[in-house]
């Protein structure tokens, strides 16, 4: 596996680049965009780990181009930038993943891995989000829109929402829920899927959107209808 690694930070770079090497990958290494989009253009890589802020062409602006030819290969933002908004902004570029500095290296090989398990097709990237009437979600990055907005979910959220989309205007039980979101070794309270309902409508129902999660009194919830 290739990767090539753009990032101006060569205290950061370097040692990176070292680690991903230990692992077996094959690494390329620029400090600017201008370098960065010389090597894309010469070479074949199956990831591109991007730092946003480079001199003479940002990580953003690389990623952006070559999305609107049509490359997928794979895109993992490094930055500093932490906002709901900034990752929004990544995301919609097109970048696959999001990485906060500093991080974990062990978190990083992770998300390389998956990354580099990631079928890099564009007709793969549907089943990537999924949209119930108005409402869309990015479980892989934990981030649902609706009506322009973006709403950044938790780790559990994002598991209740999404399987809640994927059978919508359905019928699911307490129990169905319940063993869905916790498994056998984990005991949350009695109450803890009522309040991770709660939780969710108050992120996706603002006030006068139409409610998505129904409360079927007595036997579970239904999601969907909202349009």
């Amino acid at each position: 596996m290739q990767i090539l690694l753009v990032d101006d930070e060569i205290e950061m770079a370097d040692p990176l680049s070292r680690l991903l090497m230990r692992e077996g990958y094959v690494v390329d290494v620029a400090h600017d965009g201008r370098e960065g989009a010389l090597l894309v253009e010469q070479n074949r890589y199956d990831l591109l780990i991007l730092d946003w802020m480079l001199p003479h062409e940002s990580g953003l602006d690389l990623c952006q181009r070559l999305r609107s030819r049509g490359d997928t290969t794979p895109v993992l933002f490094l930055t500093a930038k932490d906002t709901i908004d900034d990752r929004v902004q990544g995301l919609d570029a097109g970048a696959d993943d999001y990485l906060i500095k500093p991080f974990e290296l062990r978190e990083l090989l992770a998300r390389v891995r998956a990354l580099l398990r990631r079928p890099a097709t564009l007709e793969s990237a549907p089943d990537l989000r999924l949209r119930v009437d108005d409402l869309e979600l990015d479980s892989q990055n934990q981030i649902a829109y609706r009506k322009g907005r973006a709403i950044e979910l938790s780790e559990k959220e994002s598991q209740l929402l999404e399987y809640f989309m994927r059978q919508p205007n359905q019928l699911l039980a307490h129990d169905q829920i319940f063993q869905h979101l916790w498994s056998d070794g984990e005991k949350p309270m009695s109450n803890a899927l009522a309040a991770q309902i709660r939780l969710l409508r108050r992120k996706i129902e603002s006030e006068g959107e139409p409610p998505l999660i129904s409360t079927v009194y007595g036997k579970g919830y239904r999601f969907g209808g909202g349009e």
